[in-house]
C-alpha cells in the first residue's frame, strides 16, 4: 500500500492539482503543499496557478478567496467546518450599514472576512499591506473590518486617516497578553520580541518588530540574534525553523489555532480522492468580491 503522501502526489498529478497551505497548517501538511505563506502569499499564488483544482489548506475564508479569483477552478478544502472565529465578527448588513452611518467613508476590509462580506468592501487587505492600502485609499475616512487590532495598528500608523474600528479580533492574537511576553522576556533576555499586527497595541508596544508572518521571517534573516520571541499562532514555528536553521523561537504557549490544525494529510487524500468538499460561491458573490480582492493584491 503506497503511503498518503505517495497517493497524494499520484492524485496530485491526475487531477492538476496545487495544494496551498498557511503557515498556521499542522508541519505535516505544510510539507506537502505546493506553496506556504500568508494570506497575501497564497492570494497571489492562487491567482497566477494554471492548476485546474486548488487544494486550500488554511480557513474557509482563504480558499473562498482562491475561488473568488479563480470561479473556473475546482476549489477544494480538507475541512470545510475549518472557520474563522473573526471572519464570523462580521456580516454584510452590518457593513451595508455602516456605509449609512459613515457616509463617504470607504470600506477597508481584512482578507480574514467571509466572501459575502468580501462583495461589500472597496478593497482587501492583509496585515502584510493593510498600512499601505489605508494609506492609499482616496477618502481619509475609513471604516476598517473586522479586526479592531489590525485597524488600530494601520491608524497609528497612518494618522492623516480617519479610521473607525469593528469590534472584530482573532482570538488566538488577542489572548496573548503583557504578562506572557514579559515572562517571556524574563525567561529568554535578548531575544527580540517580534509580533503580529493581530495583537492588541500594549502587546505591539512591547515587540521590537511588527509585522506579518512573511515579514517575520525578514526580519529573523536578517539578523545576527540566535533567539527570537514569536508573538504569533504557533504553526509559524515549523517554517520559521524550516527556513532560518539554528535559530531557536519562542511562543506563547496557548497560541494555537484550532481550525488551522483541521487539514491533515488524511483530509488532503480524501478530497483529491472525492473532489470535495468543494468551495461554491454564487457568480454575483464572485463577481462583487473579485474588485477588492485584486484591488488588494496589486498593492504589496
Amino acid at each position: 500500500m503506497d503511503s498518503v503522501s505517495e497517493r497524494i502526489a499520484k492524485l496530485k498529478a491526475e487531477r492538476n492539482a496545487v495544494i496551498l497551505a498557511h503557515n498556521y497548517c499542522l508541519p505535516e501538511v505544510q510539507d506537502l503543499a505546493d506553496k506556504v505563506g500568508d494570506s497575501l502569499g497564497l492570494s497571489i499564488a492562487a491567482s497566477e496557478t494554471d492548476a485546474d483544482v486548488i487544494v486550500f489548506c488554511g480557513v474557509t475564508f482563504m480558499a473562498e478567496t482562491a475561488k473568488i479569483l479563480n470561479p473556473e477552478k475546482t476549489v477544494l478544502i480538507p475541512d470545510d467546518a475549518a472557520i474563522c472565529s473573526m471572519a464570523q465578527m462580521c456580516t454584510p448588513s452590518e457593513i451595508i450599514e455602516a456605509r449609512k452611518r459613515n457616509p463617504g467613508a470607504e470600506v477597508v476590509g481584512y482578507v480574514n472576512s467571509t466572501a459575502a462580506c468580501k462583495a461589500e468592501m472597496d478593497v482587501c487587505c492583509t496585515s502584510s499591506n493593510a498600512v499601505s492600502i489605508v494609506s492609499s485609499v482616496d477618502s481619509d475616512d475609513i471604516v476598517f473590518v473586522p479586526d479592531a487590532n489590525l485597524g488600530a495598528y494601520s491608524a497609528s500608523r497612518c494618522p492623516q486617516k480617519d479610521i473607525v474600528l469593528w469590534h472584530g479580533f482573532c482570538p488566538i492574537h488577542q489572548s496573548i497578553s503583557v504578562k506572557q511576553v514579559e515572562d517571556l522576556i524574563r525567561a529568554h533576555p535578548g531575544a527580540p520580541v517580534i509580533a503580529h499586527p493581530e495583537c492588541r497595541a500594549p502587546v505591539l508596544a512591547l515587540a521590537d518588530d511588527i509585522g506579518s508572518t512573511e515579514a517575520m521571517i525578514r526580519f529573523v534573516r536578517s539578523s545576527d540574534k540566535r533567539e527570537f520571541i514569536v508573538l504569533t499562532e504557533v504553526g509559524m514555528g515549523h517554517r520559521l525553523e524550516s527556513e532560518c536553521p539554528g535559530r531557536v523561537f519562542h511562543f506563547p504557549s496557548a497560541a494555537v489555532c484550532g481550525a488551522m490544525k483541521m487539514a491533515t494529510p488524511e483530509g488532503i487524500l480524501s478530497c483529491l480522492e472525492t473532489m470535495s468538499p468543494q468551495v461554491t460561491l454564487s457568480p454575483e458573490t464572485i463577481e462583487r468580491a473579485r474588485r477588492p480582492v485584486e484591488r488588494m493584491i496589486s498593492i504589496h
